[in-house]
């Protein structure tokens, strides 16, 4: 199963987006509560999460974790469990996939040492030991980072075809009618 973290003050676009596009593509996606059941983004948007955090367990059935960004990221750096699964996450080579400041997380701690990357203009410095690549959208082997709110798209299709392969990227972009 895909994971999802939703921390208060999460941005929504690169929550939803991404989250939308997978769901079409079949893919099971959970969200994850780290501070509680119901969780509001930066705009004031709720989303009653799948799952809380306290119910994950560190195991074979994550597939992938998804950390938007926003200012919530400083809540994600706060809860214990929420940066135990993002360690566990890398440590175990789970993909990643993660939006605007969220890279700035794993980055700080060194988790991204010798990979590409990209975040939000201005916090490429926390990125420690990374190669930052100015693009939308940067993947490096199982490790996917994107810009801002204005790359969601961009962000949920690499993560579509990550996980589902470029044709179905591609099918459900068509449907969608985004290219």
């Amino acid at each position: 199963m895909v994971l999802m973290l939703l921390a208060e003050g999460f941005e929504e676009i690169e929550a939803v987006y991404p989250l939308d596009v997978l769901r079409r593509c079949g893919v099971d996606v959970k969200t994850v509560g780290v501070s509680s059941e119901y969780v509001t983004g930066s705009n004031k948007i709720t989303i009653k999460s799948n799952i809380e955090i306290d119910d994950i367990k560190l195991n074979g059935d994550i597939d992938m974790l998804i950390i938007p960004g926003g200012p919530g990221k400083v809540n994600l750096r706060k809860s214990e469990k929420a940066m135990e699964l993002i360690r566990h996450c890398f440590k175990s080579d789970i993909p990643v996939a993660a939006i605007c400041g969220a890279p700035e997380i794993p980055g700080e701690i060194g988790l991204l040492k010798g990979k590409k990357a990209t975040c939000y203009p201005g916090l490429e410095k926390s990125l420690v030991g990374v190669e930052f690549v100015d693009e939308p959208v940067v993947v490096d082997g199982n490790l996917i980072t994107s810009k801002a709110a204005g790359t969601s798209e961009a962000f949920a299709f690499a993560i579509v075809e990550h996980i589902c392969g470029k044709e179905k990227a591609d099918e459900i972009a068509k449907k969608m009618i985004c290219k």
